[in-house]
């Protein structure tokens, strides 16, 4: 079992910086990846970022290249996401995802956190 936990959302203003944080616990494997999906209310939830657990290898959606970053450290078993430049658009639940393969279906992952909030004022 994989249980992860995220932290780190809030309120902030169009423009402004955010970093999530999800910490991971219980089996990792060197070739599971972690990603990020958002939810925004009435909608589905989309892919925004995944990065191998080694780190080697990231992608993102269109809509947030270039304004975030994900990342990991190993040591903290810990994945961050890096929000800057935040839109109003970026307003929705994220939740870390983790499976043993590289996927932007949230459908294929197997191990959920509980989401946070990030809210982004214009």
């Amino acid at each position: 079992q994989v249980q992860l936990v995220e932290s780190g959302g809030g309120l902030v203003q169009a423009g402004g910086s955010l970093r999530l944080s999800c910490a991971v616990s219980g089996r990792t494997f060197s070739s599971s990846v972690m990603a990020w999906f958002r939810q925004a209310p009435g909608k589905e939830r989309e892919f925004v970022a995944v990065i191998t657990w080694s780190g080697s290898s990231t992608e993102y959606a269109d809509s947030v290249k270039g304004r975030f970053t994900i990342s990991r450290d190993g040591a903290k078993n810990t994945v961050y996401l890096q929000m800057n430049s935040l839109k109003a658009e970026d307003t929705a639940v994220y939740y870390c995802a983790s499976r043993y393969r590289s996927s932007r279906s949230p459908n294929e992952y197997d191990y959920w956190g509980q989401g946070t909030q990030v809210t982004v004022s214009s």
